[in-house]
Formats: structure tokens, C-alpha cells, sequence
């Protein structure tokens, strides 16, 4: 029972107040979307990338609202609409009802729709730890590019929950290239693009620079001028970057994403730490 379930994953986590039960709450509906995804056919033509990603295949110890993909060859006619009256039909099997709201744009070349259920709320409401009410929605964002950069190495993964899937991913080295794409280049502080580059350096991922470089000359203020993407003009573009950074505001950010456990770092979080990162992700670390 779908009860049972979610207790089990609801007892792993063990989520230490209200907002972190949320972000499990949440986490646990990606994965059933994301299953059903891959049951219909999403992978033949997509790639899963990410924050939500690196969480669920590769263990990165922060929450995230989307479900982010990216097309492996650009085709302007897609809709997710196949996908999701799926989704909506095998979760309504597992006694999760979603609803469907804010359906994608065919003029738009990312492509959103979102998901709703309350569904589950009334199954736990009355034995959450923290309370909840029975009402109140989860929300879970698809994306997809739809014209994404070319560039991107794929690979497969296995999603374990709710029952075995394969999954089309980036490789590490193309996935850290669309984040240093997204910080150089978000007009806004989002404090998740800079906790994913301090989790990619440290585990010493290298970015794939030609796709970054096709990143950067599609869009951003870069577009059209084919930037020449060496380690040099990255160190120098991300230490830019950094200076530029309201350290407070990416902290105010990240903080309801992550774990209680994992909390405390942010007090670290000011630009020397991002800059000692920077000169360990271009090799600079004894002196530019």
C-alpha cells in the first residue's frame, strides 16, 4: 500500500522539522513521476539532468523542486502532454491522483508543465511528525530544452524506487558544463548553481569545454560571439562571477533545499571559499 510506502521512506530520511518533511514528501513523488516517465518512452528522446538528478543517481545531499531534462536532438514539436496523461494514469494506480496545471507553450523552447497532487497529504497527514495539512499540495515542475546546446554526452542509470527503470543522464563532465553555463549566466543569485559547482569540484569533475562553449554562444551574453572556452577565460569568467555574488542571498537560497545536517557549511559560504574553488577547479591552487 502506497501508505506503507511512504511511511518507509518518510522512517529512512527521519526529516528533523516541517520543511524537510516537505522536501522528502516531495522527493518521493519525483520518483514515482520519474519512473513513469521512463515507462513511456521519455528516454528515447531525452536526457535527465540536474539538481534532482544528481540526487537521485549520484547521492548529492541537497533537495530540488524540478524534474530539469534536455532533448538529445532539438525538435520543436514536443509536448509533454503523452507523458504526463501516463504519469497520471500509473500514479492514479499507486493512489497518488496528480493534477496537470500550467501546460507547455509550443512557441517556448523550454518546455514547463507542473503536477499537483494532495492526494498523499491525506493519506499522512494525521501521523507526520511535524503535521501537515491534508490539503496542502505537492508541486513538482517538468522542464525540458528543447533546443538545448550541442554538446551533451549521455549515459545510462537505474532508478531503484519505486521499482527498477533505466535513465538517460548526463555524464558528470557535460552536467558541470550546463551549471557553469547557469552561473555565469542566471540574471538572479541562485545559491543551488553555486552548492553544485562546490559538489562538482569536489569530486573533481573537469566540464566539457566545447559544450560549454556552445552553451554560452546560444545564449547568454555571450550568444553569438564564440567565446574561446579555455581554462583560462574560465577561471577568469568564474572569478568574476564570484566577486559579483550577494553571498547572503545565495545562502537564503539553498538553505530549505538542504538537509539539516548539511546546514551548519553555509556559515562557510563567503567568496574566498568559491574563489579557493575556482583556482582548485583550473589548477591554480599554488598561486594564479
Amino acid at each position: 500500500m502506497l501508505e506503507d510506502v511512504l511511511k518507509s521512506r518518510f522512517d529512512e530520511y527521519a526529516p528533523g522539522n516541517a520543511l524537510e518533511q516537505e522536501n522528502v514528501l516531495m522527493a518521493t513523488m519525483q520518483h514515482y513521476i520519474l519512473a513513469s516517465l521512463s515507462k513511456h518512452g521519455i528516454f528515447s528522446k531525452a536526457i535527465f539532468h540536474g539538481g534532482t538528478c544528481l540526487r537521485i543517481v549520484k547521492g548529492m545531499q541537497r533537495f530540488s523542486e524540478d524534474l530539469d531534462f534536455l532533448l538529445k536532438k532539438p525538435d520543436s514539436a514536443f509536448t509533454w502532454e503523452p507523458y504526463v496523461v501516463g504519469v497520471q494514469r500509473d500514479c492514479r494506480a499507486e493512489g497518488i491522483e496528480f493534477e496537470v496545471v500550467g501546460r507547455d507553450r509550443s512557441e517556448a523552447a523550454v518546455r514547463k508543465t507542473f503536477l499537483k497532487t494532495d492526494s498523499v497529504g491525506s493519506l499522512l497527514y494525521f501521523q507526520l511528525p511535524f503535521g501537515r495539512h491534508r490539503q496542502h499540495k505537492v508541486r513538482i515542475k517538468l522542464e525540458i530544452d528543447t533546443n538545448p546546446p550541442a554538446g551533451s554526452v549521455f549515459e545510462t542509470a537505474y532508478l531503484m524506487f519505486p521499482r527498477l527503470e533505466p535513465l538517460t543522464i548526463q555524464t558528470m563532465e557535460s552536467g558541470f558544463a550546463l551549471k557553469i553555463h547557469a552561473l555565469l549566466c542566471r540574471s538572479y543569485v541562485k545559491g543551488r548553481d553555486w552548492f553544485d559547482f562546490l559538489w562538482y569540484v569536489a569530486r573533481k569533475v573537469k566540464p566539457d569545454m566545447n559544450l560549454l562553449a556552445n552553451a554560452l554562444n546560444q545564449q547568454g551574453p555571450w550568444a553569438g560571439m564564440r567565446p574561446d572556452v579555455t581554462v583560462h577565460w574560465l577561471y577568469k569568467s568564474v572569478t568574476s562571477r564570484i566577486k559579483q555574488i550577494d553571498w547572503a542571498q545565495a545562502r537564503d537560497d539553498v538553505q530549505r533545499f538542504l538537509p539539516l545536517s548539511q546546514q551548519a557549511a553555509l556559515r562557510h559560504w563567503e567568496k574566498d571559499l568559491f574563489l579557493y574553488h575556482a583556482r582548485l577547479l583550473c589548477g591554480k591552487v599554488n598561486g594564479d
